[in-house]
């Protein structure tokens, strides 16, 4: 099963996901697809929300930078979301749009973050007295800090309208695109629940 799919309290984790970006007033959404695809279409196909989304099938993963630049298109000028969605996330997206809204003018992003009772499993960020990210630890054996990078991103149109031509050739987000920026990363705490389910222990959190 893909890991977006997996049943989250009998709910796909993929679809707690549109439901909460929905009541945000958030959509329509791109979605790619590779590994299993054929049950992500599935999903999608029997979903609600399918006339909201539009299906990527990437034969060869292309990178969460990758997907970006092949589908700029999307946005159409406007600000976007950028997210891994194999978390389990349940925070406030009406108050992640709203800090975003209020960022410092240099700022071309918002990050969300959460804290972690593993920050060597994580990337960890650090922060300037405003909340501008001034620094990042990835996965590092002692970090400086528990606020770690979500992996939700809200994009601004600007810096959208530059990937095309900046970041052509990048395929990571996270390690290639994010150095870029630092000191321009605009950042949102979410105290609610932030779990990524991929080991045995988190999904049987996340299921609590």
């Amino acid at each position: 099963m893909p890991k977006c799919l997996v049943p989250i309290k009998g709910q796909p984790l993929l679809g707690i996901w549109l439901e909460r970006l929905t009541q945000a007033s958030i959509g329509p959404f791109l979605i790619n697809t590779h590994y299993l695809a054929e049950q992500v279409e599935t999903f999608v196909e029997a979903s609600v929300f399918r006339n909201q989304i539009r299906l990527v099938k990437e034969l060869e993963l292309q990178g969460t930078a990758g997907t970006l630049i092949a589908n700029l298109d999307f946005f159409q000028g406007k600000d976007g979301l950028l997210i891994h969605a194999d978390n389990y996330c349940l925070a406030d997206f009406k108050a992640f749009q709203q800090a975003h809204s209020n960022r410092p003018p240099e700022c071309l992003m918002t990050m969300m973050t959460f804290r972690t009772t593993d920050p060597s499993s994580c990337g960890i960020v650090e922060l300037d007295e405003r909340g501008v990210v001034i620094g990042f630890h990835e996965k590092v054996a002692k970090p400086q800090g528990n606020l770690a990078n979500g992996a939700v991103y809200i994009l601004s149109a600007e810096l959208l309208a530059r990937t095309s031509t900046d970041l052509n050739a990048v395929t990571d987000f996270s390690t290639e695109v994010l150095n870029r920026f630092v000191g321009q990363i605009y950042s949102y705490e979410t105290s609610t629940v932030f779990l990524d389910v991929g080991t045995p222990e988190s999904y049987a959190k996340a299921n609590t």
